[in-house]
């Protein structure tokens, strides 16, 4: 059973605005595939439906089996604890360190304070950022707030990693160390799909489904 499975899924938003039509895949546990494509082909909103922050016009979304579609409300946050969403909007708390930020989805689902700190170590460990943690996010770099934000989405131990433009705007050195914490990930087990308009990214990608203006051009495996 595929992780990810979109099937003939289009999502329509008035009569003549298309932001994805017709797109079917299957990713596979423990893939990594590159969604390609230039600012505007869809691939955000492809990236809210694997997590039901959007739905589908037509066709049908699986994540894990789960039609998306169909999932009450209720069933959100289950599906949400095996997600690492990396998403272009979510930002990181000025207010609260570096710990705090990356502790934040235990504490949402009702982890105990001293195990969330403990996981929340871990996993700014596993980026590298370990050294930062009681750090302010205003006074990291670019490339080091992204790689945070990468550690809050793995705090959860998630299955799956959404990473909707994770090196967008920052230089090639901290590029290189977002994809590289992703890489890790990956070969733990874990099934990433990440989103770039990037072509330099794209010459190691295994597999990348290429997106123009909300259609799908095809995939290489």
């Amino acid at each position: 059973m595929p992780m990810i499975e979109f099937d003939a899924v289009s999502k329509q938003y008035s009569a003549d605005a298309y932001a994805l039509r017709n797109v079917s895949f299957a990713i596979e546990k423990g893939e990594l595939v590159y969604l390609a494509g230039p600012s505007g082909a869809g691939k955000s909103t492809l990236m809210k439906m694997v997590a039901a922050i959007e739905r589908p016009s037509s066709g049908a979304v699986r994540v894990n089996g789960q039609d998306i579609g169909k999932l009450p409300r209720a069933g959100l946050p289950f599906l949400r604890r095996n997600l690492g969403l990396i998403l272009q909007e979510q930002r990181l708390l000025e207010d609260r360190t570096v710990l705090a930020n990356t502790m934040l989805p235990l504490i949402v689902t009702g982890a105990a304070r001293d195990e969330a700190e403990q996981r929340a170590r871990a996993a700014l460990e596993k980026v590298g950022m370990l050294g930062k943690a009681e750090s302010l996010p205003l006074a990291l770099s670019g490339g080091e707030q992204q790689r945070v934000a990468i550690a809050r989405a793995i705090v959860n131990r998630p299955q799956i990693i959404l990473a909707d433009e994770p090196t967008a705007n920052l230089d090639r050195a901290s590029a290189d160390k977002v994809l590289d914490a992703l890489r890790a990930f990956n070969a733990a087990g874990v099934t990433c799909l990440i989103s770039t308009h990037d072509e330099r990214e794209l010459g190691k990608a295994g597999r990348v489904i290429q997106l123009v203006h909300g259609q799908q051009l095809g995939a290489n495996a």
